[in-house]
């Protein structure tokens, strides 16, 4: 999937002279915690948050640091959070410095963006021009839609499944190939063999169940523990 698949195109924006108060309403009213900031043209300037609200002299949140802080950050540093917790115009607290994607973004490179500057939102641009918005709920909802389509059902056999299944283990790094045997009856896949950590049997389950045509699993795995040696069997199931 790509940024365009996913984005809500929808986009509630608000302008960099408009009032703070104008921007809360906006996200009150739409139930949104971050607005993009667009000039007249629809380019994207900024973006404001329920973050940027957060330390403000009128609910008496300003953070004061110690006054060695204060003077090891120097007056420019110090201006600019008075301007932040004081400025009553949009453009005098948004953040400049936003991370953008283009429509034809991979869902990875939006999720990277996410997790590398703990980010909830990412505007998607043609241009400078604004045309969409993903936040973590449009990931949430491109899950669901390929969760179900994971889960339809697929007329399969059983050599089919045990080769899509092992097709799919001999992929992974942490997968006990040559200590574990597969067998599929009626979609049933059993698995046998040994496991030097129990943390794989997991892994093994959703394997299983990650393969079209599985219908149940039976699990007579043993655990060795690598330092005693003692075996433990398979939990009940």
């Amino acid at each position: 999937m790509q940024a365009k698949d996913v984005m809500t195109p929808k986009i509630i924006s608000v302008e960099p002279d408009a009032t703070i108060l104008h921007a809360i309403r906006l996200m009150l009213q739409n139930k949104i915690s971050g607005l993009p900031v667009a000039d007249a043209a629809g380019n994207l300037v900024g973006m404001v948050t329920e973050g940027d609200f957060l330390r403000r002299v009128e609910t008496g949140t300003v953070h004061r640091p110690p006054r060695w802080i204060e003077f090891l950050m120097g007056p420019g540093a110090l201006a600019t959070e008075y301007v932040h917790s004081n400025g009553r115009k949009v453009h005098e607290v948004m953040t400049s410095e936003v991370r953008t994607v283009t429509e034809n973004a991979s869902l990875e490179d939006v999720t990277n963006l996410m997790e590398r500057y703990h980010i909830k939102r990412v505007p998607v641009l043609r241009e400078k021009q604004i045309v969409g918005i993903i936040t973590r709920a449009n990931l949430v909802r491109a899950l669901a839609m390929a969760v179900r389509q994971a889960v339809r059902p697929v007329s399969t056999n059983d050599a089919e499944i045990h080769g899509r299944l092992l097709a799919l283990l001999k992929e992974q790094r942490w997968a006990p190939i040559g200590m574990i045997d597969i067998a599929v009856s009626n979609g049933v896949v059993t698995f046998t063999g040994t496991l030097l950590d129990d943390r794989q049997r997991e892994a093994l389950h959703v394997a299983a169940e990650n393969t079209p045509g599985v219908t149940g699993i039976d699990d007579r795995l043993v655990w060795v523990e690598p330092i005693s040696g003692y075996v433990v069997e398979a939990p009940p199931h």
